[in-house]
This record gives structure tokens, sequence and C-alpha cells, in this order.
């Protein structure tokens, strides 16, 4: 039976969209912020150092150059799937690909253990890929379902439903992890692998609103030239199109570079926030555990308020300038985190970091679709945007982790990160935003 048809600015397709954050932020928060980073831990509580590939290595720096290698190939093939995508008028058939493919995975890394490395490095490898793979099929949807005055608002919107449904999701893991015994666990390990299962299972269940209601843009165009009827090379095709338009579009080029610049910082921080609580911060006895969560939890609910305060922002002094304050302040933490040492200064700067960063990412993603052309293929331009952000984290996690490697400790890194939220500051400076 055919979809039902919706126009441009909806708000049933809007809400469907922006749910599928609810649906797949608990991956963002369970299994890359709170869960698993503290599991992860647990199978390393003799010896940080385990051998891999012939190399011995320091546990977080081997999970950071893994997370390295998975943004590597999603710079090589997102470029490809979503310019597939476009030529194909088929996206919400890729994004559902990599939500199952994700989710499946997300249940694999149940078997994770130091007797199954490997194995448990594949399904970390690929569960992280899918992840990130349907954001860009996921994000491109923006400009084409959202009129420019609607996109600030249902982007932070997006991100206010993801950190209420990872939330909601944390506080059911966190209570098993508290409270084994109260449901038939032995101990606090297995209900750390069955929130796992569970973020999985969330994950393909609650995309279903989303794909009900997105619409599936299947109807291609007819192309002539032979290049253009090959699926591959009409990918390439048509990305070479949007580079060509890009080149000529000097906001657009501007805003990349800067968006680049602090992602790298940005993206890395998230990931490694957990690791770096578990492994620099001085806990009181029994508190590490229960601390750590509540720093998750502290960020994801303060973030709800700080995207839709960065919002209202922008709508009075503009989206640039309020990226500008917002990396200048997340300057300000990464100098005040090289310092701090004790539990209670980790939780004022997991508040203050929940603050600005749903906002940071948010007024990103509506910025770019504001800054690019009225077009059917915002797939292709949004592949630059998440390209942007997959190669600066990349770059991030791998700087990190040999910083990590070499000195032992997590904490040096911070000091590299603020000086590049600066950077990207001065790089917003000159961007003009064109009039709505």
């Amino acid at each position: 039976m055919p979809k039902t048809q919706y126009k441009k600015g909806d708000k049933k397709v809007l809400r469907a969209w922006a749910f599928y954050d609810w649906a797949n932020s608990v991956y963002a928060l369970v299994i890359s912020t709170a869960i698993f980073p503290l599991y992860f831990g647990s199978l390393f509580e003799d010896n940080q150092y385990v051998e891999v590939f012939g190399i011995n290595y320091k546990n977080t720096a081997l999970i950071q150059h893994t997370t390295t290698l998975v943004f590597i190939c999603l710079a090589i093939l997102i470029p490809i799937l979503s310019g597939i995508a476009d030529y194909k008028k088929n996206k919400v058939s890729f994004l559902k690909f990599f939500c199952y493919s994700g989710s499946l995975c997300c249940i694999g890394l149940y078997f994770f253990t130091i007797e199954n490395i490997y194995l448990g490095l594949f399904f970390y490898f690929f569960a992280l890929f899918s992840f990130w793979a349907s954001l860009v099929f996921y994000n491109s949807y923006l400009p084409e379902i959202a009129f420019p005055h609607q996109q600030d608002r249902i982007s932070a919107v997006g991100y206010s439903y993801g950190y209420v449904g990872s939330v909601s999701l944390l506080l059911i893991n966190l209570l098993m992890v508290l409270f084994p015994s109260t449901f038939g666990f032995e101990d606090t390990i297995e209900p750390m692998k069955i929130s796992f299962v569970m973020v999985g299972l969330w994950w393909a269940g609650f995309s279903q609103y989303t794909f009900h209601y997105l619409p599936n843009n299947q109807i291609q165009s007819p192309k002539k030239d032979i290049l253009k009827k090959s699926i591959l090379f009409g990918g390439f095709y048509e990305l070479n199109n949007v580079w060509k338009m890009i080149n000529k579009q000097e906001s657009i080029k501007k805003f990349l570079l800067a968006f680049f610049v602090f992602s790298c910082a940005l993206q890395t921080i998230i990931l490694i926030a957990t690791y770096f609580g578990e492994q620099e911060i001085i806990w009181r006895e029994g508190e590490k555990q229960i601390g750590l969560i509540i720093s998750m939890l502290l960020i994801q609910l303060i973030a709800i308020l700080g995207a839709i305060l960065t919002a209202r922002l922008s709508e009075k002094i503009g989206n640039i300038q309020t990226l500008i304050y917002l990396n200048i302040f997340w300057f300000i933490l990464c100098v005040g985190g090289y310092f701090i040492k004790y539990s209670y200064e980790f939780y004022v700067v997991a508040a203050l970091v929940g603050l600005v960063m749903g906002g940071i990412q948010a007024l990103s993603r509506s910025t770019y679709s504001k800054l690019i052309p009225a077009t059917e293929n915002t797939c292709s331009y949004f592949s630059f945007y998440q390209m942007c952000m997959i190669i600066s984290i990349s770059l991030g996690t791998f700087m990190s982790g040999i910083v990590d490697q070499l000195t032992g400790s997590l904490r040096n890194s911070i000091i590299i990160f603020a000086v590049i939220f600066i950077l990207g500051a001065i790089l917003l400076k000159d961007i003009k935003m064109k009039k709505l």
C-alpha cells in the first residue's frame, strides 16, 4: 500500500523525523557514553593493557584507534552511498538498512569479552559504523521536509527527543546495574550486557514510527549519460556536481572548514568523556560506577534545556554568532577540565558540558541546512557535512589515542582540544548567512 503524501512542513512528518533521534540516541548514550565504557573498563581491572594485532595496547588507546578506523572507513564509503541514495531516490532504504544492521551489532556486543576480543571489536566496529552511516541519510531529510524557518527548532526538537529517549532507557539500565538481584542477576556485569541487547531492540523498534511517515522518494529521474546510469558512477557524478557547487559558495566552504575543526574536538570529547572519568578522576570508595552514570545522565538532561535555549538565542543574535560563543565556552570548559581531579569537580564540568553539547550539535546541523541551496540532492550535500564530521573524529580520536598510548593518560589530550575550539571560533567569524 503506497504511503500517504505529505506536504513540506507537515507537522506529522516533522515529528516522525525528529523521533528517529529518540530511537537511535540510545546507542550514543548507553553504548558510546555510559554503560559500554564501564563494561569495557571492568574487563581491564587487573591490567589496562592487552595485545591486539601484535601491539601491546592500552585499553582506552585501543578503543580510540578502533574508533578511528571506523571513521576512516565511513569517510571512504559514505560519499559513495549517499550519492547512490540521491541517484536512486531511495534514501529511506539506506536509513533502514543501517538502522537494522546497527541494532543487530548492538545485540552482538553481549558477547564482548577479553577472550572474544576480536569478535567484540567486530561488533563494536559495525555498530558504530551503522550508527553514523544512518545519520547521513537521516540528516539529509531536514531541508526536504522543513522550511528554513522551521529547521532550527525541529533540529533542536530532534536532539531533545534523543536526550529524553536515551535517558529513559539508561534509567532502566541503571536500576538493573545498581540492583541486579532485584532483576534476577547475580552481579553487575550481566545487566550491563543485557543493556546492549535492549539498545538494539529499542533502536530498531522505535524507528518504525519514523519509517512510516518519511517519504520514499523512489521515483528515479531519467539520465542519458552512460556513467549516470551506473549506480556506482552515478554516486560519484552527483558528488562531483555538489563539490563544484560548494566550490562556488564561500559561506558553505568556510562553514564546513570551521565545522571540521571544532567537531574534531567536540565529538572526540563526547566519545572519551566516560573513559576519562573512569581513569583520571579520583572517586570515593564505591562511587565510581554510579558516579559516572549519574554524570552522563546529568549531561543528557541538561542538554535538553541547552538545545532549546541555543535555538532561541540563535533567533535573536544569529546562528554564526551563537556558534562562536559556544566554541569559546567549550574552550573554557577544556581548560578547566584539564585541572579537575575529584568527583565533585567532574559533576560540575558534566553539567556545563550538557548545557552546550546539544546546542552546538543541533545548531550546526540546522545552520548548514540553511546555507545549502534549494536542491533535490540534499543527501549528497549532507554527505559533505557528515564527511567533515567523520574525518574530524578520525583525526581527533587518532590524536587522543596516540597521546594516551605514549603518555599513559587521557588528560593530556584536553589542552589540544582547547586550542582547536578557539581556532573553530576564529574560522566562524567571517561567515555570512543568507537572508531567509
